[in-house]
């Protein structure tokens, strides 16, 4: 049956305009599940899904489901340093330094909570960032330029942070919804540069996709006190619902005065699970996200052979396109849910884009054909 709109998720008498506004209540995209149900959503392939389709394994699942009753009977552990040392083992740094979250966002509120002042916030980004940030008085957004393709000039960013004598900045690395790429080298040298400002914090949770090699600065974290990496694990480790994220500073009393906010069971039984088997597949892992790279650069290929779209070159796992023949992104997203059953991000509701923009996240090769089919078949 195909998904619509006017097909409620939780009540029969609910309509299609009554579902609409979840789209605009926050800057994120409501659950395909909240659209068009539980059961429908298992036939809509969902390309808002931005993380990792290779991972966790079918064996790890498997593995976590014989596990299940036991891990749902029991209290998680209060004392996180297990999970820090698992976690730690598979990014070679020191567990003292990490701290794990309930999910990256988390922690984007509690250091918005104990560690912000002032901030400058390019835009268009995260949605988290802006519905956390979006209180604090002193808070300024850098508009990307669409003509620079939303790419984030680091030299000019760090004059305008200084001409309004900001004390903190946040680079999300690669961009979201952007999707852009900052290359090592110039991360650090931007980093050098930036050394007199209060704390810079580094959104990296995109990072995995960027690289046969991952450009990570966790490696080079030491170098910069003011440093603080945040970095979701739904994205790279394909696990959104076990609500997973990490930050990393060579800074102990910035972690510190975090800690002090972190709740007791912050993380539940799964999650904890799932961590203590990263060292044991890390292997398989890096096999499941250079496989997506490959993915991703297939797709790119592919959407730039189609008509009317302006495809945006990628660090990450999603792509970026802008809509260039007068159809919304508003209306393609509807036309590929109902009649194509396949959920894309429209962008409309990010700060700094307009209503023409469409991110897609790749779901494996088979399903990005279907959706770069039905593109064609909608855009002709």
């Amino acid at each position: 049956m195909k998904a619509t709109l006017a097909e409620p998720a939780t009540s029969a008498d609910m309509s299609a305009d009554s579902r609409r506004h979840l789209f605009y209540e926050t800057s994120h995209s409501p659950a395909l599940a909240d659209l068009v149900g539980y059961e429908k959503a298992q036939d809509i392939i969902d390309f808002c899904f931005i993380a990792n389709p290779y991972y966790p394994t079918p064996a790890m699942l498997e593995d976590l489901q014989r596990n299940l009753p036991n891990l749902i009977k029991s209290y998680p552990s209060s004392n996180p340093v297990l999970s820090q040392q698992h976690l730690a083992a598979v990014l070679n740094v020191d567990p003292e330094h990490l701290i794990i979250g309930n999910g990256a966002t988390e922690l984007i509120a509690l250091i918005k909570l104990t560690l912000i002042d002032r901030i400058a916030v390019p835009i268009p980004t995260f949605g988290e960032y802006i519905e956390k940030m979006k209180d604090l008085r002193d808070a300024e957004l850098y508009s990307l330029r669409p003509e620079d393709r939303y790419q984030l000039n680091l030299d000019d960013y760090l004059a305008w942070v200084d001409k309004r004598k900001l004390g903190c900045l946040l680079v999300i690395n690669p961009g979201n919804p952007t999707g852009q790429f900052i290359p090592l080298e110039e991360m650090v040298e931007f980093l050098h540069r930036a050394r007199h400002l209060e704390l810079v914090i580094v959104d990296e949770s995109f990072i995995d996709f960027s690289g046969d090699t991952i450009p990570s600065l966790l490696s080079m974290a030491d170098q910069f006190t003011n440093l603080l990496i945040v970095r979701s694990m739904s994205k790279h480790c394909g696990v959104p619902g076990l609500r997973l994220g990490y930050c990393y500073s060579s800074n102990l009393y910035l972690l510190n005065r975090l800690r002090r906010f972190i709740p007791t069971w912050n993380l539940n039984t799964l999650a904890q699970y799932f961590l203590s088997q990263l060292p044991d597949n890390d292997a398989v892992y890096h096999q499941s996200r250079r496989r997506l790279i490959g993915d991703v650069t297939a797709l790119y290929e592919d959407l730039r052979a189609l008509p009317h779209l302006d495809v945006y070159p990628t660090g990450a796992n999603f792509l970026l396109f802008k809509i260039q023949n007068g159809m919304t992104a508003n209306e393609l997203q509807t036309r590929l849910l109902v009649d194509h059953e396949m959920y894309v991000r429209d962008c409309s509701n990010k700060l700094g884009m307009d209503q023409f923009h469409i991110r897609v996240a790749s779901q494996g090769r088979e399903k990005d054909k279907r959706l770069v089919h039905a593109l064609r078949t909608l855009l002709q």
